[in-house]
């Protein structure tokens, strides 16, 4: 909750309801405690809506044992043709002992394989990735890719000098035609 919040809670609802509370227990009349009554039920109802919405709206707390996995591309981002082809041709993983291994591919049947490592850098929304991979490698292979992350998911984003923003998703990757 806000600042504004607060205030609104201490300046105008606390008076409020001392107020009403003080008409109510000298006048007798259930118009007062219903209308406290309605002001508390707004108020709980606004808060349980903002933590709801927020529940469903904050972005995921991501640990470097969510980042280990296979990655394909993301074939909702930008869905098409080029998305599909990327879909069958490039795919990565990140193992437990921060290798990792990035695949070209032609659908199922792995062409050409990079190797590295990888390192993280701790930040305070999640770890970030280094990757170490030896020249030449396929100009996908970004060093610090760009990790963006959403209400229950995340992805990475890196910069390709021919195909512009490449998108990956964790996942194991499934045959297709397109």
């Amino acid at each position: 909750m806000g600042f504004g919040f607060y205030i609104l809670f201490v300046f105008v609802v606390i008076p409020l309801t001392v107020v009403l509370g003080v008409i109510w227990l000298l006048t007798h009349n259930r118009i007062y405690g219903t209308m406290i009554a309605i002001v508390w039920l707004l108020i709980i109802g606004l808060v349980l809506f903002v933590l709801t919405a927020n529940f469903f709206t904050a972005p995921k707390s991501i640990t470097k044992e969510d980042i280990y996995g296979e990655y394909v591309i993301d074939r909702d981002k930008y869905p098409g043709y080029q998305a599909d082809w990327q879909y069958n041709h490039f795919r990565f993983e990140i193992t437990k002992d921060n290798a990792f291994v990035f695949h070209e591919t032609d659908k199922d049947k792995i062409t050409k394989t990079y190797t590295g490592t990888v390192s993280f850098r701790e930040s305070n929304v999640a770890p970030r990735i280094t990757l170490h991979v030896d020249l030449p490698r396929n100009h996908i292979i970004e060093n610090e890719p760009t990790l963006y992350r959403k209400a229950f998911s995340f992805y990475y984003v890196f910069k390709s000098p021919k195909f512009g923003n490449v998108f990956f998703t964790k996942g194991k990757w499934k045959p297709f035609e397109y």
